[in-house]
């Protein structure tokens, strides 16, 4: 496990070795690429500030609350404990909230319990969607309702099946 530790700085030496090697000007380069990517940047900057904006204000107007208290007995017919409820719903919005999220049900139910499984499971199987797509789809005039629909289905359908296997095993 310490040699992998390494893979990633000895990269950067046969790298800067090779571009020695080759008399390219690795400033010159690096500065270039960083020019390049302003435009970029520039242009993924309202997109994410909307998802940011639109998922804090999910949780602060008490929405994120009100819909976990509604869906929590259709999650549990599904086998999804009520528990995570609110982790299934905030994971597609927020990655950071969702880690809090995950680690107060492990500190409230502990990390070995069922429901603390389910968590890791539900949180491990699925990915902040909305970011995502903000990210990937900031340049395209292409219409991303379907894919993130798709998405979220498979995240929800992801949750089910983790945790039906949490539960038999």
């Amino acid at each position: 496990m310490r040699y992998a530790a390494l893979i990633i700085p000895a990269l950067f030496v046969a790298l800067f070795l090779y571009a020695l090697v080759k008399r390219v000007k690795l400033y010159d380069c690096f500065t270039a690429g960083v020019k390049e990517a302003v435009p970029l940047i520039v242009s993924l900057f309202p997109y994410l500030a909307a998802m940011l904006m639109l998922s804090e204000l999910f949780e602060a107007s008490g929405l994120s609350a009100a819909i976990t208290r509604a869906l929590s007995p259709a999650f549990s017919a599904l086998g999804i404990p009520p528990e995570i409820a609110k982790l299934v719903l905030l994971k597609p919005f927020s990655g950071s909230g969702s880690t809090a999220l995950l680690a107060d049900i492990f500190s409230a139910y502990g990390a070995d319990s069922y429901i603390a499984r389910c968590a890791a499971v539900a949180y491990g199987s699925s990915e902040t969607v909305f970011y995502i797509s903000a990210v990937y789809f900031a340049g395209s005039k292409k219409n991303l309702v379907k894919p993130v629909i798709i998405a979220l289905i498979s995240n929800f359908l992801s949750v089910i099946l983790g945790c039906l296997l949490c539960k038999i095993l």
